[in-house]
């Protein structure tokens, strides 16, 4: 699969306004963790604001993309974990969050990003626990893999699959800086979104 050209369409305070969308991968995991670079990346353009200060992204954002198969949209999911925010936001956040999960049926695949270098938090595992709770498909993808060596990576990708009870094949290696990763997770939507047709 081929990724020809991607737009952004709207942001959602509502999550049920993102569910007429199908059919959608969305992004998820912790402030900061580097959700809207993956996202630039995959789609080939710099359509997510980037920032190095947590909590940012406060509304469920989509993406269409069109490929050479089939188009499909990229959800950009308010992250986790940033406890500078205002309480009430936050549990605004928290909601349209779960509220979007439990409306689960145009989720194709749900991308668990986590930083390499971080054992996962118990929001990570929270998170995972919870798709699991929901049977909604993930794939954890690690992020920032340039900041470690070789031997590093490896070890630190089959430490984070045993905290969280994966095979290590659940797991796809990334850096934005270098591009590692992104032909095996086009591949792995690839195949998602095949299976959705």
């Amino acid at each position: 699969m081929r990724i020809k050209s991607a737009k952004f369409i709207k942001s959602c305070a509502d999550a049920s306004a993102a569910c007429e969308y199908v059919p959608q991968i969305c992004v998820a995991g912790r402030s900061n963790c580097g959700k809207s670079t993956l996202l630039n990346m995959l789609m080939g353009a710099k359509l997510c604001k980037t920032s190095s200060t947590p909590g940012r992204t406060r509304l469920i954002n989509i993406f269409e993309v069109m490929t050479d198969a089939y188009p499909f949209y990229l959800v950009d999911l308010p992250g986790y974990g940033f406890h500078k925010a205002d309480k009430g936001q936050a549990d605004a956040w928290s909601t349209r969050t779960d509220k979007y999960f439990t409306q689960g049926e145009h989720i194709a695949q749900v991308l668990c990003l986590m930083d390499i270098r971080r054992d996962p938090s118990e929001l990570d595992k929270v998170l995972i626990n919870y798709l699991r709770d929901l049977c909604l498909p993930f794939t954890v993808v690690l992020t920032k893999a340039d900041k470690l060596s070789r031997s590093q990576t490896g070890n630190a990708a089959l430490k984070i699959a045993a905290a969280l009870g994966l095979a290590r094949d659940n797991l796809i290696v990334t850096s934005v800086s270098s591009g590692e990763g992104r032909d095996k997770l086009i591949s792995r939507l690839e195949n998602v979104l095949t299976n959705a047709q």
